[in-house]
């Protein structure tokens, strides 16, 4: 038997939605699982991260599937795991997220699923210690997640049937930007003032994104809890925002801690990515564009 897993890109924080809000995007990983008997993990990987990720037990997604076989107790004899990566590493579009997933689902479906998608959701979430990236990653769409009594409660929020079209262009700048380093600089407290900022324009965010109203995206994806602190370390950064919205985006912001930008809009317009590109050339970095639209779909998992 092997298992076959997708698991997507994701986008969080939205703005003003810090550690919060997430959405599912249309750029997939995908692993296949098989047994082995000989007590090791062997990994080969395609795409993105060839030459960087490990190829043992050190693996993100060979760590995670062991913590399957450690929480449901069940013997272990060894994996061969094959991947095809289409998430850049540490690019702010949940890589690390998707790794975990993917482990926990292909481990959990050779062992006959002993724990359900809820099980695993929690798991993943406990591990990661936030859900802004793992939720929509396992459920598809927008999801926002809150904390009650210590559990994460994450709800997927319905589209309407006449919701707008929206699409999504990222820029990637070939720029080393940790999550570790990008959440050490966030101040440990901040004003009521900041607070209410972005309580607000979350709410709106949401609202817009579940309707497809760019109209109002534009005016709520403002944020003064983590960007104002991030976007002035990468270089390019402000300059490439301000050009995508002078270029027609919607409305553009941080994706998670960055350093990739992502800016919405009703179609695909290249003038956008490229006015992003530019501004990040003449501070130094090179960059990719990603052209992708959101995925009302989360991870897949199928038996082959």
């Amino acid at each position: 038997m092997k298992i076959h897993v997708k698991v997507p890109a994701t986008t969080a924080n939205l703005g003003p939605g810090f550690d919060a809000i997430g959405l599912a995007l249309n750029l997939w990983n995908e692993a296949e699982f098989s047994p082995a008997s000989d007590g090791k993990i062997n990994i080969t990987v395609e795409g993105e991260g060839v030459g960087k990720i490990p190829l043992d037990e050190k693996n993100s997604i060979a760590e995670a599937a062991m913590l399957i076989y450690e929480k449901t107790g069940k013997p272990f004899t060894g994996l061969q795991i094959s991947c095809l990566n289409r998430v850049p590493l540490g690019s702010g579009l949940g890589s690390s997220s998707a790794a975990m997933l993917t482990g926990m689902l292909g481990a959990n479906g050779l062992l006959g699923s002993p724990l359900s998608d809820e099980e695993i959701l929690k798991l993943a979430i406990e591990t990661e210690g936030h859900p802004d990236n793992v939720a929509p990653a396992m459920l598809g769409g927008l999801v926002a997640s809150i904390v009650h009594d210590e559990r994460v409660l994450s709800i997927k929020l319905p589209a309407r049937a006449n919701r707008s079209p929206i699409h999504v262009t990222i820029v990637l700048p070939d720029f080393d930007f940790p999550t570790h380093q990008a959440r050490a600089i966030l101040p440990q407290e901040v004003q009521r003032k900041d607070a209410i900022f972005n309580i607000s324009r979350s709410i709106m965010v949401t609202e817009a994104l579940r309707t497809g109203d760019l109209n109002l995206l534009g005016n709520a994806m403002e944020d003064r809890l983590h960007q104002p602190y991030r976007l002035p370390l990468i270089p390019g950064a402000q300059n490439a925002l301000d050009a995508a919205r002078a270029a027609g985006a919607a409305a553009v912001a941080l994706s998670g801690a960055g350093p990739s930008l992502i800016a919405f809009s009703s179609k695909q317009d290249p003038k956008i990515g490229l006015a992003m590109q530019k501004a990040y050339a003449k501070a130094g970095l090179s960059s990719r564009i990603f052209e992708l639209e959101p995925s009302t779909e989360g991870a897949e998992v199928m038996i082959i």
